[in-house]
């Protein structure tokens, strides 16, 4: 597809004064810590990827998506930009663009994204027509990649700035490749640091050329003076000029970025809407309504006090409901037997297809993927059952629940074989 056939205003030059996007900020947790970026959640003074005044959770989100359409006619994308990444919250950001496309199919979906954890959605995210894709990609060269970033976290693991580096490089360039076979566009943006990667951006362009990017942005750093790299200086109008001509004559660059918010919404480069930011901060109090037609949460506990089972370990779970404030025990159910594969999850999600969340310890990509896709909320947690239970259903969500990894240490304390335990907290 053209670039000049779309109305997206960042991917097309000529929709930018005609058409606005808004961003839906349903993604507070970040799985890389960039030493130029210092995510805060309410600066309405600043226009940067990271900044957003209030945090949504997916239902939250239509309310407040609705309240947008109301107001402006002339939006055409619906995205999800953080303020972390969309795939360090992977249930919160499929679940908020399944409604949207539910709700809205005709309009113009997109995603801004590292692209560690965008794998293993890729697939979903073409059945949801989400046509356009932006992936911040640094640099292709370990030495300088391993200067701009603090750590990376995978699976619940904190890599050093070099393993880091090279993992987040790999997901990078392959779900570059996989969305492409999908015939999904994609921008890359690259933050131009002086003194670190300004030299090496042209062989960032040639790279991402050969991949078949649609376009390049090369964002100038903005100072923050919480981040490590707040002692840096914003690149000068000439250095800009220099390297997008240079990186120009691999790639298609953008000239017309607003360095949006996470929460941005209208034409780029207009102000904020006082009163669709108000709203938003009201959204984000509004309390979940319960969904009538599945009115239970199904937890994986063995004695019902401690949320403390993984899912493919539990042969039961238990299901609770809430009746007047407070959490009531229904029944428990069999889980399906192991070793029935793909199958096993399809079969535990028809099961709890009356549950609106499940509550676990831990569990897999494949279960993930197959709950994920059923819209069923998923919960990784350690902590008491009545306390998630009433996060779901008084609306706090999975964001506002932190999993925390349980390492037991060599004192022996009173209790049927719990020990002492630590926790060293993963968010």
């Amino acid at each position: 597809m053209d670039l000049n056939d779309i109305n997206h205003p960042c991917f097309n030059v000529k929709a930018r004064h005609k058409f606005g996007r808004v961003h839906l900020p349903v993604a507070p947790r970040c799985n890389v810590q960039c030493k130029y970026c210092d995510r805060k959640y309410d600066c309405v003074n600043e226009s940067r990827p990271g900044v957003t005044s209030a945090v949504l959770t997916p239902k939250q989100a239509m309310v407040y998506l609705d309240y947008v359409f109301e107001k402006l006619d002339n939006v055409s994308v619906v995205g999800i930009a953080g303020p972390g990444d969309p795939f360090a919250n992977p249930e919160e950001t499929m679940e908020t663009l399944r409604r949207v496309r539910e709700k809205y199919p005709d309009i113009l979906l997109c995603l801004a994204t590292n692209g560690l954890g965008i794998g293993p959605y890729i697939d979903d995210l073409a059945d949801l027509n989400v046509g356009h894709v932006t992936i911040t990609l640094n640099a292709v060269d370990p030495e300088i990649g391993a200067r701009i970033y603090s750590y990376v976290r995978y699976e619940k693991k904190v890599l050093s700035p070099q393993k880091g580096f090279g993992l987040l490089l790999e997901k990078q360039l392959e779900a570059i490749k996989q969305l492409k076979t999908k015939g999904i566009m994609i921008k890359v943006n690259t933050v131009i640091l002086p003194g670190i990667n300004d030299d090496h951006l042209e062989a960032v362009a040639k790279k991402i050329a050969e991949l078949g990017v649609d376009i390049m942005n090369c964002i100038p750093f903005y100072p923050n003076s919480g981040a490590a790299f707040g002692h840096l200086e914003a690149p000068s109008k000439e250095t800009i000029k220099r390297i997008r001509t240079i990186a120009g004559q691999h790639v298609f660059q953008m000239y017309h970025c607003a360095r949006c918010r996470s929460d941005a919404v209208g034409i780029l480069g207009e102000r904020e809407n006082a009163d669709i930011v108000k709203k938003l901060r009201e959204c984000a109090e509004l309390p979940e309504t319960p969904d009538d037609s599945r009115p239970y949460v199904a937890v994986a506990s063995t004695e019902g006090r401690i949320v403390n089972q993984k899912l493919g370990e539990a042969s039961e779970l238990l299901i609770y409901r809430q009746e007047k404030g407070l959490v009531k025990f229904v029944e428990s159910r069999k889980t399906p037997e192991r070793g029935g594969g793909i199958q096993r999850w399809e079969q535990l999600a028809e099961m709890i297809h009356d549950c609106q969340a499940l509550v676990v310890s831990g569990m897999g990509n494949n279960p993930r993927q197959i709950l994920t896709q059923k819209a069923v909320t998923i919960l990784e947690v350690d902590g008491l059952v009545e306390d998630a239970v009433t996060a779901v259903f008084e609306g706090y969500g999975a964001s506002d629940m932190i999993k925390q990894e349980i390492k037991a240490c060599n004192s022996r304390c009173p209790g049927p074989a719990m020990g002492a335990m630590s926790f060293d907290g993963c968010i």
